[in-house]
């Protein structure tokens, strides 16, 4: 199991940007809590999960198997 950021530069440099803008929450959420807080908790069940190969919701990180 291996966890990147998305290969994509300009993804990469937006989202960062929202997360400063955010204090660090997941900047494509509404709600500010600690399971937005990146990396958020969907994320974070989804790396637990052996089977799981994808991206994050806001597509920052990248999980293969």
């Amino acid at each position: 199991m291996k966890v990147t950021f998305n290969e994509n530069a300009e993804v990469v440099k937006t989202v960062q940007e929202g997360l400063k803008r955010t204090g660090g929450y997941c900047p494509c959420r509404l709600e500010r809590t600690d399971e937005t807080k990146c990396m958020c908790k969907e994320f974070r069940d989804q790396i637990k999960d052996p089977d799981y190969e994808g991206y994050c919701h806001c597509m920052l990180y990248y999980k293969a198997k």
